[in-house]
């Protein structure tokens, strides 16, 4: 059988690895339910941190990443990754409680593809992840 990359079709069909960085649990849990549900596999970090060890190890094809997290915030999280050119390709959508054009203006200024405002329901998570991954195919 061929790589799924020469199959986009299969590609889009098939799971995929989904890195979810968010500092509430709720949140975290919440997303790794509907995105299993989905048919995808899910690694959670729990600040900005914790995310660059686990997309070095992990290489996601989709990071969702919270804005307001301590240490290192999700505009500084979404940058480091989009440096690194092993990663700069992997859609980051970023996740907030705010609507705010400002927010979604600063995100898309640090790399990211789209902004999903909280709470999100199943559907708009698992279309964010189909969307980008046809994208990305």
């Amino acid at each position: 059988m061929e790589s799924s990359s020469q199959q986009p079709d299969s590609a889009v069909s098939q799971g995929a690895k989904v890195l979810v960085i968010d500092d509430s649990n709720t949140i975290r849990r919440s997303a790794e339910i509907f995105l299993r549900q989905g048919g995808h596999e899910v690694v959670l970090a729990e600040d900005g941190f914790d995310a660059l060890a686990k997309v070095n190890d992990h290489t996601p094809e989709l990071i969702f990443c919270d804005i307001l997290m301590p240490r290192l915030d999700g505009y500084q999280t979404c940058a480091i990754i989009k440096r690194n050119p092993r990663f700069a390709h992997v859609p980051v959508i970023m996740l907030s409680s705010k609507d705010g054009l400002f927010d979604k203006a600063r995100g898309r200024m640090v790399g990211s593809e789209d902004y999903l405002t909280k709470p999100f329901t199943k559907e708009q998570l698992l279309r964010a992840v189909e969307t980008f991954r046809r994208a990305a195919a």
